[in-house]
C-alpha cells in the first residue's frame, strides 16, 4: 500500500471539511480531503425533495455566494454550490475512499484508508453523523421492507408505510409519502410533533394528523416488524396494523468508533461529547482537531452548517499560530 506525505489530512468531504480546505489552500497548506462516499455524502443522500431550514447565506463557505431561486435553497441547489465550490477552486479530496484508523506517531500522524497510508502533521475530522442510524432493536428490523433513510415517495404509493419519528426528516416523508397516495402511519415516542420541525412544515403535519389524512399513534413505539404487519406499543396497549414498509427516520450517530480509535475522550454521559478546545478546536490528542456536527457527540442538532463553518478559520488560526512559535 503507498505511503502519501502531506501537510494535513483532513477527513469528511462534506461543506466543513471543503471550508478547512478552503483554509489550508489560501495558506498554501499540502492538504488532502478524505471521503468514504460522494462530494458532500450526507447531502446527496438527502431526501430528493429536501428544503433546508436555513437560508442560502447561512449555508455559504468562505464568504462565496450561494444563489438561490428561493429563500430556502433545495437539495439540488445546495449539490451544485458546493459541487462548484470545490471544483472551481481545484480542491484535492479523494472520494470513495475509506478511513479506518488514525495513529498519533511521536511527531507525526499516520492516517490509514482502504487505499493509502498518509502521514500528516495535523488531522482535522468532520465526518457528520449521517451514516450509521439509530436502530429501534427489535424483531424484524433486518427486514426488506425496513429502512432507515427516506428517498422520494413514489415506490409508496398505495401502500400502507409505517413513519418512525416526528423529526423534520419523518414529518416530510410522512407529508410527502400521503401526498403521493400512500396510507400513512406515524409512531412517535414522544407525546407531539417534535419543537424543531421546520416552521412552515409543522402546521401542516398537525392539521393532516388533526383531520385524520395522517394517523398518528404519540407515546407509543414498534415491539414488532413482520412481513404483511407491525406491532406497536401505545398507550392503550399493543396494537398491529397492517403494514408493507416501515421508514424508521429516528435518528443518526456519529463515528464514535474512530473517534476512540484515534485516542480521543468523551464525556461519559449519554451524550459523548468529545473532547476539545472551543477556540482552536484541537482535541486532548495534540494535532487532532475536530470540525462541524461531530463537535456535539449525541447532541446531534447542536452543531450544523451555518454555525460551525466558523470551525475551519479557528482550526486553521491555531495551527498558523503553532507555527509560528516554533518557527
Amino acid at each position: 500500500m503507498k505511503t502519501i506525505k502531506k501537510d494535513i489530512v483532513i477527513v469528511g468531504g462534506g461543506p466543513i471539511g471543503i471550508a478547512c480546505a478552503l483554509e489550508c489552500k489560501k495558506r498554501d497548506w499540502d492538504y488532502v480531503i478524505i471521503e468514504k462516499g460522494a462530494l458532500t455524502n450526507s447531502i446527496f443522500n438527502y431526501p430528493r425533495n429536501m428544503t433546508f431550514f436555513s437560508s442560502s447565506e447561512k449555508l455559504e463557505i468562505d464568504e462565496i455566494p450561494f444563489i438561490s431561486n428561493k429563500s430556502k435553497p433545495n437539495r439540488d441547489e445546495a449539490l451544485e454550490y458546493y459541487r462548484r465550490v470545490t471544483t472551481s477552486n481545484n480542491l484535492n479530496i479523494h472520494l470513495f475512499e475509506r478511513v479506518n484508523q488514525i495513529e498519533k506517531q511521536t511527531d507525526h500522524f499516520k492516517t490509514k484508508t482502504d487505499k493509502a497510508i498518509y502521514t500528516s502533521n495535523q488531522v482535522i475530522i468532520c465526518t457528520g453523523f449521517y451514516d450509521i442510524p439509530k436502530l429501534l432493536n427489535v424483531p424484524g428490523e433486518d427486514l426488506d421492507k425496513v429502512t432507515h433513510y427516506y428517498k422520494e415517495a413514489h415506490n409508496y404509493t398505495l401502500q400502507d408505510v409505517v413513519v418512525v419519528g416526528a423529526s423534520n426528516s419523518a414529518v416530510d416523508a410522512a407529508l410527502e409519502i400521503w401526498r403521493k397516495g400512500g396510507r400513512v402511519t406515524m409512531v412517535v415516542r414522544g407525546e407531539d410533533i417534535g419543537k424543531r420541525v421546520k416552521y412552515w412544515v409543522r402546521p401542516d403535519i398537525i392539521n393532516r394528523i388533526e383531520e385524520g389524512s395522517i394517523t398518528a399513534y404519540f407515546n407509543s413505539e414498534i415491539k414488532a416488524i413482520k412481513e404483511n404487519s407491525v406491532k406497536i406499543q401505545t398507550p392503550e396497549g399493543i396494537i398491529s396494523l397492517d403494514n408493507d414498509y416501515v421508514v424508521a427516520l429516528t435518528g443518526y450517530l456519529p463515528n464514535f468508533n474512530l473517534l476512540e480509535k484515534s485516542g480521543i475522550t468523551m464525556s461519559d454521559d449519554e451524550k459523548h461529547i468529545p473532547n476539545y478546545d472551543s477556540e482552536t478546536m484541537e482535541s486532548n490528542v495534540e494535532g487532532l482537531y475536530l470540525a462541524g456536527v461531530i463537535c456535539g457527540g449525541m447532541e446531534t442538532h447542536k452543531w450544523f452548517i451555518e454555525n460551525s463553518r466558523i470551525h475551519a478559520k479557528l482550526i486553521a488560526e491555531a495551527i498558523a499560530k503553532k507555527q509560528n512559535i516554533t518557527a
